[in-house]
């Protein structure tokens, strides 16, 4: 049970090792693009290309979803990036029903750990595999495994990592499980120290006066997606990729300044400066910020607040 590009490996993973994947459950085909064409999933996508039975319910409780799931009598359920399960799902197999999660838990629980944990400037971080039960992220441990995040990476880097790391502990796991090798543990619930909840577009807004650290890892951390944000002249920007520059005196936060000769782009935060590496405009595709100052003609002073709506939401 799955959803998008960071689930694929997992199933692929447990498909190469011989497992019998009796069937995939994944969301409805969504609308996407200018012609709003119905895409499939890439857990679809990959399911198909196997010739993988799949369902797509909307509603988890529906009778015939249910009366699917129990005729393909599986005996255990994996769940990688999908729905919060009802009990009449999660409790059917034998073996019950097992989650990856991207984060050591009981730490980061929520739906976005890989953001929240560069975010907060996290040198490392996790993997872990649990049974689901009744609540979000609180089922009994299985298997962890620690992954270290480098100063320099953004959510993207780090989610790539724990895609294909994940996949490994997936298949460690379920040949725990088959094997009656592994032990469920309770989670310690004085290690919950930090939410991860899903981030939405209004909390992306950078402040420029906080620390020129902090600003950085919210920056790295929201990159590729949602995308940290700010305004110049009221126009949205987006910040994917930035760098932390020594000394420097700052007078105003959110000020910029340029190099005509190295086309480079420099914006103040409280106590020091960040280099804009790569950046995109409302209604423009994402640049290098020397190819913004080739093509900008407006006045470049100083970025700001008061983002409204884009058109790349």
């Amino acid at each position: 049970m799955g959803t998008p590009d960071f689930a694929v490996p997992s199933l692929d993973t447990l498909y190469k090792a011989g497992y019998d994947i009796v069937g995939v459950v994944t969301v409805a085909d969504k609308p996407s693009g200018r012609g709003r064409k119905l895409r499939p999933s890439p857990v679809k996508v990959y399911a198909e290309s196997k010739e993988i039975p799949v369902l797509q319910p909307i509603k988890l409780r529906d009778p015939e979803f249910i009366q699917s799931l129990a005729s393909w009598e599986a005996d255990l359920f994996v769940v990688v990036a999908f729905r919060m399960l009802p009990e009449v799902v999660w409790s059917r197999p034998k073996l019950g029903t097992i989650n990856l999660h991207a984060s050591l838990l009981p730490d980061y629980r929520g739906a976005a750990p890989i953001n929240w944990v560069i975010i907060n400037g996290e040198r490392q971080t996790g993997l872990t595999t649990f049974l689901i039960d009744k609540q979000i992220d609180t089922g009994n441990l299985l298997l962890q495994t620690r992954v270290d995040i480098p100063d320099n990476w953004s959510a993207g880097d780090l989610h790539d990592e724990m895609m294909e790391a994940g996949a490994k502990l997936l298949l460690e796991t379920v040949k725990g499980l088959a094997a009656n090798k592994l032990s469920p543990k309770v989670q310690d619930e004085s290690l919950y120290i930090h939410k991860a909840p899903k981030i939405f577009k209004e909390h992306c807004e950078i402040d420029w006066n906080l620390p020129a650290q902090q600003v950085y890892n919210f920056i790295r951390g929201l990159s590729p997606y949602p995308a940290a944000r700010t305004s110049l002249h009221g126009q949205v920007m987006k910040l994917f990729g930035v760098e932390l520059v020594e000394g420097g005196t700052v007078e105003l936060a959110g000020s910029l300044k340029t190099d005509s000769q190295t086309q480079e782009l420099w914006v103040a935060c409280k106590d020091g400066w960040l280099k804009i590496k790569r950046l995109q405009l409302a209604g423009k595709k994402q640049m290098a910020s020397a190819d913004f100052l080739r093509g900008y003609k407006g006045e470049l002073d100083r970025l700001g607040s008061n983002v409204e709506s884009d058109g790349n939401d």
